[in-house]
């Protein structure tokens, strides 16, 4: 009984053990993901410093086998390249990229490097790295106006150019003017590409400057952040001119001052010759009277009756008597004729002096020249008709002076006989 009974326990504990180890392998154990498995960059460096003109061979790996893989670059800076295949990059940062503007130094530029599966396009790693440029050599900056450095103007003409910057290893931050003359109303240079605008005022010239002109130096001191200065100086040599707009006033107001003058001894003129006129008109009427009183004198004389002969011999007496009274009357007006025939003649000069005085186009370039023939030419008949009295009450019209000035009896009574 004792002997079943130790039988049928060891039954039971070898059934229940492989029954646990039946139940225990039902159970899936969780699968342990291995490290290398997933694709990644085992040897980037996130920051190169590259000097000028070196070179940069940099080979970048990764945890799998290369050759299945394929390497490519996002925003890379001009002259960076990598090898598809074996993911070699190299770079050669030549002066001429940094001469031409299409690198810069102290700028950090971020690249993008990836690599994926040529089987799995899903399978692929992204980082990215930054890359400086330095120089230890230090390149001036340059301030280049847009002109050169010699510039010839006239008064009144506007001078305008712009100062330029050629910057080298650091930037020129700011520009401060000098000039060797003080000058008014001009635009200010401060900064790189600002304008210099300025015009030379009409008295900029003086008298006591030789050859007429002023020569003016202008100076640009541009400075950088370590007060390292360059200078750029434009000399302009400013020429003396002729300040026109109020040259055309001075003509303006002399050709008004002619022309006023003009008037006034126009109605001078026709007083003396109305004077002279009425003299003729009278010393005529005693001519006229004194040769009738006679003629009637000598018919009567030879007249049969007594009475009228009488009459006859005294009537010639009083035509000669009538010679003094028209002197001691209306004497001749030789004087006033003289003066009205000078009158006459300044008047066709004044106006001869304006036609040939007329300007010519928007800007005559004689019109100095003319103005001063006109002043010239005034003043000297103001002082030949010194003696002549202007009227200056003037009752008559411009146009009613022309017309008797014009008309055919006077042109034909003080035209000149030979």
């Amino acid at each position: 009984m004792r002997k079943a009974f130790c039988l049928l326990a060891a039954y039971l504990c070898i059934f229940s053990q492989v029954a646990f180890s039946q139940q225990h392998d039902t159970i899936p154990e969780p699968a342990i993901a291995n490290p290398d498995s997933i694709l990644r960059i085992i040897n980037i460096n996130p920051y190169f410093t590259v000097h000028v003109d070196s070179v940069i061979t940099y080979k970048l790996e990764i945890n799998k086998d290369q050759s299945k893989y394929y390497w490519f670059l996002r925003n890379s800076p001009v002259g960076l390249k990598i090898n598809k295949d074996n993911g070699m990059l190299s770079f050669k940062a030549e002066k001429s990229f940094f001469l031409s503007g299409k690198l810069k130094y102290d700028v950090e530029y971020k690249v993008l490097v990836g690599v994926q599966s040529l089987a799995d396009s899903k399978e692929k790693a992204d980082t990215s790295f930054t890359i400086v440029f330095y120089n230890t050599d230090i390149i001036s900056s340059k301030l280049k106006p847009s002109v050169s450095t010699t510039l010839s103007v006239e008064e009144g003409d506007t001078v305008s150019f712009r100062v330029q910057c050629e910057n080298g290893s650091f930037p020129i931050e700011h520009i401060t003017f000098f000039a060797n003359t003080p000058l008014k109303n001009f635009t200010l240079v401060k900064n790189c590409d600002d304008d210099f605008t300025w015009m030379p005022p009409f008295d900029f010239v003086k008298e006591t400057d030789s050859g007429r002109v002023k020569i003016l130096y202008l100076s640009f001191v541009g400075v950088n952040k370590f007060q390292i200065r360059d200078t750029a100086i434009v000399k302009i040599i400013v020429k003396d001119a002729l300040n026109y707009p109020l040259a055309q006033q001075d003509y303006n107001l002399t050709v008004r001052n002619v022309n006023s003058y003009i008037l006034q001894l126009k109605y001078s003129f026709v007083q003396l010759d109305k004077r002279v006129k009425n003299v003729k008109t009278t010393r005529t009427t005693f001519d006229i009277t004194g040769s009738t009183t006679a003629l009637t004198g000598s018919i009567l004389s030879s007249s049969a009756d007594d009475k009228s002969k009488k009459v006859g011999q005294v009537l010639p007496s009083v035509g000669v008597s009538l010679v003094p009274i028209k002197e001691a009357v209306a004497p001749q007006k030789v004087f006033d004729q003289n003066q009205a025939s000078l009158v006459r003649n300044s008047i066709k000069r004044l106006e001869y002096m304006l036609r040939d005085n007329t300007l010519i186009g928007e800007r005559d370039p004689e019109i100095a020249r003319k103005t001063n023939k006109l002043k010239e030419e005034l003043k000297q008949t103001q002082i030949q008709l010194i003696d002549v009295p202007l009227e200056i009450a003037n009752n008559m019209t411009e146009e009613e002076l022309n017309e008797y000035f014009n008309s055919p009896k006077v042109i034909k009574k003080y035209r000149l006989k030979k």
